[in-house]
């Protein structure tokens, strides 16, 4: 297996495709990265910025360059003895006309290959969608869409077809009899019935009804493919043939001209009859039947629909509402997204077929690890990653998971860990001043007069989502558990909708993303979780302790004595498609909407993270990290992400606010009475509320740029969080309810508060403490690099962060780097720090904004890495005791491999230890603080970073370690 040294996250799209990369290999080879970290690379939707809108997992996306541009470029990497870790989307695929196995299950029903490639439910209890799959995607309701004209049919070389704008859904074969024999007298007028080409029309009538009557799976599809190309040639060929179809499609789609009185017929003709396409000459038109109607003169209609709603109404999918989908579903979605299927990846078939390209490129070697997006969406993660672990045999894997506080990756999973955000939290909270959390909790509720505690809004968000978002798949486990029930005699007067709200309750409550019941039993940990809900909900909700039993009974597997095998696997079944919409559920609750709403100090809103929990102590970083090195060795350490809320500076920054409360509280009360008069009163609010207020200054603090900047480009960052920001909340509006009053109001004050003219009090006060906040903010952001390089696990580098990185959530995380100026500036720091190593570490010091000195830690630190992998990616982890003066301004820790050992050593809550623009160097701002090294045999250390060496003692003064740079990185010698 091979272990990265260090990971660089790339964000592959149609601006950044393989030949962009290849340019820059060059450059991450010599800042040290070891493999590079690829955003999904597999076809997806048109346009897709990001990958995870997959249409075919078997294909390289063409957006991204052909096959043989992503083999030029791993090939640049293989020369360069690099690595490839790829991302891959095993949940979903988009629900998408370009989706050929979803445009296939749509054409062909239970006919298709696919028909159980989707999770669908085919036999749901509501009629209107059982047998079919809901397409969720129209703006408005149906009717109303129809009637309006945007849903129209459509011809061509594929065959018939329903558009609404760039959704484009396949007809199934029997739906061309309606169209075609509609009026059919008009073309039989014109051609004469003895006509070859109509001969030709009512055979492939006669081939459409024996293909539906007669034929199954491969036949079907094949009588299918031969009837729709014999139409298109009759179509290609024959001009009126042509005219009388597209005649056809406009008045289908509501445009009706005048119908003229066909000519007198001859005799002698052929009979359809005798065509035996069974036809009748007496049999309305318009009806679906295969005949020939009755002709007459008509006038000019106004446009109808009931021919294309009846034609619909046949169809293998339902078109339907967006917003039905969060109420009655019939398939499984990605979190709350519609346009995004999932599929049923426990089946080895599914598995296989999405499998097939990532196993090509493991086997060949050109991809050398994978990371597994949204492990707990599946069915039954265990199982799929002991199949994918004897698919791609010894490839690095990672997954993306979400552990919540005192929560630990699953021991038996054979994976070497997850991509980071446990790591990122803890480094994270390492850095915010525990001390000082009343004060922050004072300080928010006197601004916003918010008073409910962060558990309450946590219930409430996920109440409102699970309600808003998620009932439709509510409903449907539900409906399951009612099948269930009605087989016991003590369960079967449960009703649907104590069952629904029995369910609801657990969901909500539910503390972790997701337990891990299988059939094969549960863990004492699930077990735990399990139980603890359970009762908790019983407290909340006491008139379904029934109900809530019944559900444990399941959870638990306490099985009575005579319970069948197929009862147990019915219960199982049940509890297994439960679990996979815990984790949905906390996504969009807490992620999604509470950490937009929570604001108590932005830098703890993160993904996987506690806002409620004001930091995290040094003991506890410390057992975090034993507790890798012994679990997880190799696990990913991350600080930013393309899913972070906030790039690691901006938190970096936004953390220094903990460290003085009482200045932060001046300030902040200030900016609100400076700016009150830009607020715009609709009635009895006033825009924005003073909770969004709060959080804007936390944001305009943690991403104001450095000098120089361009003003207009940064306004306009922050007015598109902004808008995010409180649709994410749904408090005032929403992305599928926008209130534009508000939206509005947000972004005059917005433009008020940053206004470039000179008389702007606020924004020259917000320059001046910002500016300071952004000199700890470097300081702070060196030692959680440092950290996070040299902890435990392999180190992931987001694209453009090895400099200063001041983004917000996507997608302004995804924004283009400028590679070019990394790759040169890189090059001076080489080439000055082998001539003048002190004077390049002055320079550096000296003038930080520029981002250099992240730079130049961040090669150094990876060079480091590479020289030294036994200690970094096999060492024990040992904390350092720190004593002295400033013993809890310090991290410190050894890792060790044999006999030699490195040294990290980082300050932290700077603002008492220095003056802005003053890093925290020499002995006499550190006096007497000392790292404790007894029990560590005397040795000779060399910095890193300096290069100077120190002698060996069982005391490591602290002015002597960070005399020339603010981190410390020792290597033994």
């Amino acid at each position: 297996m091979r272990i990265p040294i260090a990971t660089y996250r790339i964000q592959f799209n149609s601006d950044f495709p393989f030949e962009s990369a290849e340019a820059i290999i060059p450059y991450l080879k010599e800042l040290g990265i070891s493999d590079l970290y690829a955003s999904p690379i597999f076809k997806a939707r048109n346009g897709s910025t990001h990958g995870y809108d997959v249409v075919d997992p078997r294909h390289i996306n063409p957006e991204l360059g052909d096959r043989h541009a992503f083999e030029s470029l791993v090939k640049t990497l293989h020369a360069q003895e690099m690595g490839w870790l790829q991302d891959i989307v095993p949940n979903h695929m988009a629900y998408d006309s370009s989706n050929e196995f979803l445009m296939d299950v749509m054409e062909h029903g239970p006919h298709s290959d696919y028909y159980t490639f989707f999770d669908i439910e085919w036999e749901h209890p509501y009629k209107d969608i059982e047998s079919k799959v809901l397409a969720p995607m129209l703006g408005d309701f149906y009717g109303r869409c129809l009637e309006n004209g945007e849903l129209t049919l459509s011809y061509d070389e594929t065959g018939l077809a329903v558009n609404y704008y760039d959704l484009h859904f396949p007809l199934r074969i029997e739906s061309y009899i309606q169209l075609i024999t509609y009026q059919l007298q008009r073309l039989e007028a014109s051609l004469g019935r003895d006509d070859p080409d109509f001969i030709k029309l009512l055979g492939i009538l006669y081939l459409v009804k024996s293909t539906t009557a007669d034929s199954t799976g491969q036949q079907y599809r094949d009588q299918v493919t031969f009837v729709k190309g014999l139409l298109w040639e009759l179509y290609q060929s024959n001009s009126e043939v042509q005219a009388f179809i597209d005649e056809n499609l406009a008045i289908f789609n509501g445009h009706r001209p005048p119908i003229s009185e066909p000519e007198p017929s001859g005799t002698g003709r052929t009979s359809t009859s005798q065509m035996g396409v069974g036809l009748s000459e007496s049999e309305p038109l318009g009806t679906g039947s295969l005949g020939i109607g009755q002709s007459g003169k008509k006038e000019p209609e106004a446009p109808d629909f009931g021919l294309l709603d009846a034609l619909l109404s046949e169809q293998f999918f339902r078109l339907s509402f967006w917003k039905v989908g969060a109420e009655e579903l019939n398939y499984r979605r990605f979190f709350t997204v519609n346009e995004l299927i999932c599929v049923r990846i426990d089946d080895p078939t599914v598995f296989n077929i999405t499998h097939q390209l990532i196993k090509e490129l493991v086997d060949e070697g050109w991809v050398d690890g994978v990371r597994i997006d949204h492990i707990d969406g599946l069915y039954n993660p265990l199982r799929y990653l002991e199949r994918l672990r004897a698919h791609l045999g010894d490839a690095y894997v990672i997954v993306e998971k979400i552990l919540e506080s005192g929560e630990t990756l699953p021991e038996d999973w054979p994976v070497q860990g997850t991509t980071g955000y446990e790591f990122l939290n803890h480094v994270n909270g390492l850095f915010c001043q525990v001390n000082h959390e009343a004060d922050f909790t004072r300080i928010y509720r006197q601004f916003t007069g918010q008073i409910e505690t962060y558990e309450e809004q946590e219930l409430t968000c996920k109440q409102l989502i699970v309600d808003k978002n998620l009932a439709g798949d509510v409903e449907n486990l539900a409906n399951l558990l009612k099948q269930i029930a009605s087989r016991y005699r003590y369960a079967s007067d449960f009703t649907l909708i104590g069952l629904r709200r029995a369910i609801l309750t657990v969901l909500v409550l539910f503390p972790v993303y997701r337990t891990y019941v299988t059939e094969a039993g549960l863990n004492e940990r699930n077990r735990t979780y399990i139980q603890r809900v359970i009762q908790e909900a019983k407290r909340r909700v006491p008139q379904y302790v029934n109900e809530l039993d019944f559900i444990a009974q399941l959870f638990l597997q306490n099985y009575e004595d005579w319970i069948t095998e197929e009862d147990k696997a019915q219960r199982t079944r049940f509890v297994m498609r439960m679990q996979q919409y815990s984790g949905p559920l906390m996504a969009k609750g807490v992620e999604d909407t509470l950490l937009y709403i929570y604001h108590r100090l932005l830098s703890l809103n993160e993904v996987g993270g506690s806002p409620d929990r004001f930091g995290v102590t040094l003991p506890e970083f410390h057992a975090f990290n034993q507790q890798q090195v012994t679990y997880w060795p190799h696990s990913m350490n991350t600080s930013s992400s393309h899913d972070t809320k906030r790039s690691e500076d901006v938190r970096a920054r936004l953390n220094v606010l903990s460290e003085m409360p009482g200045e932060w509280e001046a300030e902040v009360f200030a900016w609100k009475q400076l700016n009150h008069a830009h607020k715009t009163v609709s009635g009895d609010r006033a825009i924005p509320d003073a909770n969004d207020e709060y959080a804007l200054y936390q944001t305009l603090i943690g991403a104001y740029p450095f000098e120089p900047y361009d003003h207009e480009t940064f306004v306009q960052r922050i007015k598109d969080f902004a808008i995010k920001a409180v649709r994410e909340a749904k408090v005032h509006t929403a992305w599928l309810r926008p209130d534009t009053e508000y939206e509005d109001g947000f972004l005059r004050f917005v433009d008020a508060l940053l206004a470039s003219q000179d008389d702007n009090p606020f924004l020259e006060r917000l320059k001046t403490f910002q500016s300071k906040i952004a000199f700890y903010g470097m300081v702070n952001s060196l030692a959680q690099h440092l950290l996070k390089m040299t902890a435990p696990g392999v180190p992931d580098i987001y694209q453009g962060t090895e400099m200063w990185d001041l983004s917000l959530v996507d997608p302004d995380n995804r924004r283009p780097v400028d590679y070019e100026h990394r790759f040169h500036e890189l090059q001076e720091l080489r080439k000055w720090a082998e001539g003048d190593r002190p004077g390049l570490l002055q320079n550096l010091i000296s003038y930080p904004e520029d981002g250099r000195i992240k730079l130049f830690l961040t090669a150094e630190i990876l060079a480091t890495l590479s020289q030294n992998s036994d200690i970094f990616q096999g060492g024990k982890y040992v904390p350092v005791r720190v004593t002295g003066t400033y013993d809890d301004h310090v991290v410190a820790f050894l890792r060790r491999a044999g006999s030699r050992y490195a040294l990290t050593v980082v300050p932290r809550f700077p603002v008492m230890l220095c003056e802005p623009g003053q890093f925290p160097l020499g002995k006499a701002l550190w006096k007497d603080t000392a790292l404790d090294l007894t029990g560590v045999e005397p040795l000779t250390w060399s910095d890193v970073f300096s290069g100077r060496s120190h002698s060996g003692a069982s005391s490591l003064p602290l002015g002597a370690v960070l005399s020339e740079f603010p981190v410390a990185l020792l290597i033994s010698s």
